[in-house]
């Protein structure tokens, strides 16, 4: 059972953050392997709820930047100059993959494409972020 609330603690943070959940997988000493894929797969499971049920979310976020009068900030300018592919492998690291699928609808992205390529970030995130602390544990109990 404790082995649930572990798994369930990495997946739940990832879902938040995947920066979080990596280091905490670790803490709770899960192994690299199920610590990256719990992390990945949580962080895929926000975005897709954000992007699949974020129709209400999207014309709050439009209201919200026109007030502003123009875009703006790193994901903007990211979305302008590389399109979907740079936004869902951009925003896993940069904003979260939850808050990045959101900036992503508001931006009108489709969602399909939007989701392949978040998954494709979170994914390639994850892997790296979980090798850089297990190296890094590596290196520190050595």
């Amino acid at each position: 059972m404790d082995v649930v609330w572990k798994w369930g603690s990495v997946f739940g943070t990832s879902m938040l953050e995947l920066w979080a959940a990596i280091p905490l997988g670790f803490a709770l000493q899960l192994p690299a392997v199920v610590t990256g894929f719990l992390s990945a797969i949580g962080a895929i499971a926000s975005a897709g709820i954000v992007i699949f049920l974020g129709g209400s979310l999207r014309s709050w976020l439009i209201k919200r930047f026109e007030k502003k009068g123009k875009r703006q900030g790193r994901m903007v300018r990211i979305w302008d100059k590389y399109g979907v592919i740079g936004l869902g492998l951009a925003s896993p690291l940069i904003t979260g993959a939850p808050l990045g699928a959101a900036i992503g609808i508001s931006l009108g992205a489709p969602t399909g494409k939007l989701m392949w390529w978040m998954s494709v970030g979170i994914v390639i995130w994850s892997v790296i972020l979980t090798a850089a602390v297990s190296f890094g544990f590596l290196q520190f109990f050595q």
